[in-house]
């Protein structure tokens, strides 16, 4: 029993880590039709900023509050970029699809480059309080920290994407421009702001897998955004383009499978299982466990 305990609270936690890079890929995808493959950057920059503020930042070293600060400057520094790449990159190129995936492919090589030229090719150890590399006792299994703090800002992202969604002018604006955006332009609101606003959005919460990523596997590396960006993009797909909340349950559903099926089997087995589960909804179910049927 105390396996099973393990294995789903440990899923959970991979699951948590899905969510919060997929959550931002949904937002940006629903709103602006935009699939950016430059989106483990942000992640990349967010892990990398939290190491380097971890090191070099005065009082963001620690357990406590130093931590803190320092995972609030690598949310910081993904953030703004995502902005400057919206700004600078992807608003000259809406409605122009084709262009749009060869600058974030571009970008996103380009960055695990820039990431590589600076701080090396190879993985860092992580900062991790010594919290985080404890363990907690759970209906009789060990569960590591870090797996748990993943679970919970997950949680706390979920809810405050909805809550943003749901009772702000601007959240009002991205569901409306979701739904048809030719629409909210007809009547005169600017969706260009609500564009730069969700990319910060999925920008933050990228960042924020990256440093709290960086907890969970205990280093850093380049090119860990586009191994994660991978998964995030099924898990986007599965839940449904464009839904928030969709994405939140596939992500359950392929750090599940991954999890025990590993363990269960052979490793690397929950890989190929989730690519399976992929083909499985996009022939049963296209619009994936949350979208909407396209209507001509």
């Amino acid at each position: 029993m105390g396996t099973v305990i393990l294995l789903a609270l440990t899923g959970l936690g991979l699951a948590a880590l899905y969510f919060l890079v997929a959550s931002g890929l949904s937002l940006v995808f629903g709103l602006a039709d935009v699939l950016n493959f430059a989106h483990g950057l942000f992640l990349g920059v967010g892990a990398y900023g939290t190491w380097w503020a971890a090191g070099n930042l005065p009082g963001a070293s620690g357990d406590g509050w130093g931590f803190v600060l320092a995972v609030a400057f690598g949310v910081a520094a993904g953030t703004l970029v995502a902005i400057l790449v919206e700004l600078v990159l992807i608003r000259p190129l809406y409605s122009r699809t084709i262009e749009q995936v060869l600058v974030t492919v571009g970008l996103s090589l380009a960055g695990v480059a820039l990431l590589q030229a600076t701080w090396g090719a190879d993985a860092r150890p992580f900062p991790r309080p010594d919290w985080t590399r404890q363990v907690t006792g759970i209906l009789g299994a060990q569960v590591p920290n870090g797996g748990l703090l993943l679970i919970i800002a997950a949680v706390l992202v979920l809810g405050a994407i909805l809550a943003f969604l749901r009772w702000t002018r601007y959240g009002l604006v991205i569901r409306a421009g979701v739904e048809n955006r030719e629409m909210v332009t007809a009547l005169g609101i600017d969706v260009r702001k609500a564009f730069t606003l969700v990319f910060a959005i999925g920008g933050a919460a990228a960042a924020l897998a990256g440093a709290l990523g960086g907890v969970y596997f205990g280093t850093v590396s380049p090119g860990q955004g586009g191994s994660l960006l991978i998964f995030a993009f099924i898990v986007v797909v599965i839940g449904g383009m464009g839904s928030v909340v969709g994405s939140a349950y596939a992500a359950v559903v392929v750090g599940l499978v991954q999890q025990f099926v590993n363990y269960y089997g052979t490793s690397g087995l929950g890989d190929i299982c989730v690519v399976g589960l992929l083909a499985v909804v996009l022939l049963l179910r296209p619009q994936g466990i949350a979208g909407k049927v396209a209507t001509a």
